[in-house]
């Protein structure tokens, strides 16, 4: 499987943060439900970044929402990602919902060392 339609967010994207990007994207898509995917989450400046994690209990917390325009709106979000400057890397990963359904989103995940930064231990953004 090499696309879908679903997008997981765990940052500056979430609808909270309340800026243009996380505008576009509630825009252009239709919410699901919360969610999370076993990896960890880092303080990178003002932003998160998220490395995904085969085992352990460490979790990401975020958003799942359906893209109405995958496409355009992908596009969009890989310029704002630093897609092209290697910042992150978009993957498709399972996503579990709260209800345990499981989702394939497509994740910004970090793509620099993490060995400077410090971890957000309960792998939610908002709630550090």
């Amino acid at each position: 499987m090499h696309s879908t339609n679903y997008l997981f967010v765990y940052g500056t994207l979430l609808s909270d943060v309340n800026n243009a990007m996380s505008k576009f994207l509630e825009t252009h898509s239709e919410y699901v439900g919360k969610g999370y995917f076993p990896g960890k989450l880092y303080m990178v400046d003002w932003y998160p970044g998220a490395i995904a994690i085969k085992q352990g209990k460490n979790k990401v917390f975020g958003r799942i929402y359906r893209m109405s325009n995958a496409q355009k709106v992908l596009e969009v979000l890989d310029g704002y990602e630093g897609i092209d400057e290697g910042l992150y890397k978009r993957h498709i990963m399972e996503v579990f919902l709260e209800s345990k359904t499981v989702y394939n989103c497509w994740v910004y995940l970090y793509n620099q060392p993490i060995t400077d930064l410090e971890q957000i231990q309960s792998g939610d953004f908002l709630n550090p």
